[in-house]
């Protein structure tokens, strides 16, 4: 049986049933949907080819081609199925809903399968997407200077019950020109805009939501305007941790990174840290001080911070004065404070 769904029904299946993007490796690794994986009906090169024989001969032509290409390969999109899909229950989906869904939701019918053929395909989802972030949205700011230990008390903030969105974890970046820690691979600005789509999606808008305070770029990515925006006119709780925990706080973050990594990084920065300032932090790294070296690019970050701070409605910024080295018990703490402010001021 073939049953054509929308993206939204989609979403109300069990998770149980898998999905199969069967669009080229290339356009699967550009942007897809989470928790998709990749069945290519064609390779990178044969949709070319394919695409290039329906411009210059014609429709017919280019399904004769396709089915040349991929004569040989039924049995493997079928077996590969079957291992992803077991239950021979399986969600199908191409660019738009064409020719390719269509193809391999009749191969997998004929084989027995259960098939769910997305409407409309991935350009469905992506229409779904951008549309989860001009949603208005209750937003509570994470704010605070680098090394205040954020990210770790959004997380216990999550298991409180709060609910919470890692921008930095969707990044795989944490913000700073370090912030790969040399070990992170960033995904395309469409597959950001996806995974935190995906997210989105299932937040209680009634309820206030958590995220960090961001910059408008990641990294390499950059986060839609229509959610920095809202980022941007939100509360924000700006914490206050004493500068040697800071450090103590970074120095396990960053002191087992390999040198080159942290010079290279310093370097991109030299124009606003300061040719001196850049020569003494690379001479840190090297020598091994790395509380130095942290002290001395604080400087520039805690005067970004401060500069950004000073972009915000002063009435949005509500501080916290942190001391507990424990991430549990800040957590807390600042869950009283914000519970204590009325509602109207977090808005």
């Amino acid at each position: 049986m073939i049953r054509t769904i929308s993206i939204n029904e989609f979403f109300l299946l069990p998770e149980s049933v898998p999905l199969a993007d069967v669009r080229t490796p290339a356009e699967f690794a550009h942007g897809h949907i989470p928790g998709a994986f990749n069945l290519p009906l064609f390779s990178n090169e044969e949709r070319v080819l394919v695409g290039t024989t329906y411009k210059q001969v014609g429709r017919e032509e280019a399904i004769l081609l396709g089915f040349d290409l991929t004569g040989s390969k039924w049995s493997g999109f079928i077996k590969h199925a079957l291992e992803v899909a077991p239950g021979k229950k399986i969600a199908v989906h191409c660019w738009r809903g064409g020719m390719r869904s269509r193809a391999m939701a009749w191969a997998l019918n004929l084989y027995g399968f259960e098939v769910y053929l997305i409407e409309g395909g991935y350009k469905s989802f992506r229409r779904f997407a951008l549309n989860q972030f001009l949603q208005p949205m209750e937003l509570l700011i994470m704010g605070g200077r680098t090394g205040s230990g954020k990210t770790k008390i959004l997380h216990e903030l999550a298991l409180l019950g709060e609910q919470v969105v890692d921008l930095e974890d969707l990044a795989q970046h944490q913000g700073s020109s370090y912030g790969t820690m040399n070990k992170m691979i960033q995904p395309s600005q469409e597959q950001f805009e996806n995974n935190l789509a995906f997210q989105l999606k299932d937040i209680n808008r009634a309820k206030r939501l958590w995220v960090e305070d961001e910059s408008r770029n990641i990294g390499k990515v950059t986060i839609p305007t229509p959610f920095f925006n809202q980022m941007a006119r939100a509360s924000l709780i700006d914490i206050h941790v004493e500068l040697e925990q800071r450090v103590r706080v970074l120095i396990l973050e960053y002191g087992s990174l390999d040198k080159d990594f942290l010079t290279a990084c310093t370097n991109r920065i030299h124009k606003r840290l300061g040719p001196l300032q850049t020569k003494q932090a690379i001479e840190a790294i090297n020598e091994g001080r790395i509380a130095e070296f942290i002290r001395i690019v604080l400087v520039y970050y805690d005067k970004t911070y401060q500069k950004d701070m000073a972009k915000r409605s002063g009435e949005k910024v509500l501080r916290i004065d942190i001391i507990s080295q424990e991430t549990a018990e800040n957590a807390k703490q600042i869950l009283n404070f914000t519970n204590t402010i009325p509602a109207t001021a977090q808005a």
